[in-house]
């Protein structure tokens, strides 16, 4: 198993393990090789494209060659036309992922699937689940992206509006630029909305079936946590409160602790401040806090009924309630997504709705067995 992670901003952190914001009970599995690259540094700039050979010593298998994208830069100084601003993502690759020229039509495009994050989340948030799936499913990749404003490509100062829009046409241009064809799509909370907004934006009838899953979201309304949940609005707010820079995490997941928030909110949340240099003791936001006011609003504001009542022919759209986030979900939401079922069977698309039993809103980490068990039902039945 291989990943690539490549960051679209200047980064002084090099090479590193990808690891999920919350703590997880996924189990262990064989260490993918890790390379961060920084394709907007001032002093290394974006040359063009090249392919890597990167090997792999496997006991079982002898030696296994894995061929990855990455982006090949220069310190040279030269005038070169400005890198493609692409968000950050990371690609964790199936050991059993087969390499292909553009032009070698025998073999078959790599099957992909795009992991989307939640506001105030990153790609990373998915990293230990995205190697449990590529470990299961060995001929598949994951693309696990940074939407804008979050993670490291906030750094890319994206022209607003800020919107779940405008986010699902960044995530179409990355996977244009690295020549994909996802045929899973995956978003949690905010992400999920982003996922029917890029399959609405993508070109119909798609090129093959798509399947998207939506978890922990619905396509319209966006309802408020209940009496003692954490409510992202609030907590969005009480960060711009909150001085730029601080001596140490501690002292913002004490203010977290002080105003109310949960201690699992205030352990996430504190995994998104960077040093804010190789030899500070400062930290700083690693993403875009108006940027995500912005964007959360928009998510609060978009209504994509219309889209998954009139679904194209080779949509399937999966929803996925936590059972334990009633909030989120009123009855007219469910009866409405039930009536979608039977509409898009009859014009060939598909709506299914799931529930993963002993989960609240945070679905990959609160029971990440029984999430994996239902997704995988999309990688078995498009299994390469």
């Amino acid at each position: 198993m291989s990943t690539v992670s490549c960051s679209t901003a200047s980064s002084s952190r090099g090479c590193g393990t990808s690891l999920l914001s919350k703590p997880s009970s996924l189990p262990a599995f064989n260490s993918p090789k890790f390379i961060r690259i920084g394709t907007n540094s001032q002093r290394d700039i974006l040359n063009s494209h090249r392919l890597e050979l990167v090997h792999e010593n496997r006991k079982a298998r002898g030696t296994a060659v894995r061929m990855t994208l990455v982006d090949e830069r220069q310190s040279t100084g030269q005038n070169v036309a400005d890198p493609p601003r692409i968000l950050a993502y990371d690609l964790v690759q199936g050991a059993l992922v087969k390499w292909r020229r553009k032009e070698d039509k025998s073999v078959q495009d790599t099957p992909t699937a795009v992991l989307l994050h939640g506001i105030l989340g990153s790609g990373k948030n998915w990293g230990t689940f995205a190697r449990r799936l590529a470990h299961e499913f060995p001929t598949w990749q994951f693309l696990l992206v940074d939407l804008r404003c979050h993670g490291d490509s906030a750094a890319l100062k994206k022209r607003g509006p800020h919107s779940v829009a405008s986010t699902a046409s960044d995530v179409l241009k990355l996977v244009g630029h690295l020549r994909l064809t996802p045929r899973v799509l995956v978003g949690h909370s905010f992400g999920g909305k982003v996922v029917l907004s890029m399959v609405d934006q993508a070109a119909k009838p798609l090129p093959r079936p798509v399947r998207a899953w939506v978890l922990d979201a619905t396509p319209g309304k966006v309802r408020a946590g209940g009496d003692g949940e954490d409510h992202p609005r609030e907590l969005i707010s009480f960060l711009r409160k909150l001085p730029k820079l601080f001596s140490s995490k501690s002292e913002v997941y004490n203010a977290l602790i002080e105003e109310g928030f949960s201690n699992d909110v205030a352990k996430w949340v504190i995994t998104n401040l960077r040093p804010t240099g190789p030899l500070s003791s400062s930290f700083s936001w690693a993403f875009d806090l108006d940027g995500i006011a912005e964007l959360y609003q928009s998510y609060e504001d978009t209504n994509l009924w219309n889209f998954v009542e009139n679904l194209p022919r080779g949509v399937h759209v999966n929803f996925l309630k936590a059972e334990r986030s009633l909030h989120r979900w009123a009855l007219g939401d469910l009866q409405r997504i039930h009536a979608a079922e039977e509409l898009a069977s009859e014009e060939g698309g598909g709506v299914e709705m799931h529930v993963l039993e002993d989960a609240g809103h945070w679905v990959h980490t609160d029971n990440p067995d029984g999430l994996f068990r239902i997704l995988s039902s999309s990688f078995q039945v498009l299994r390469a």
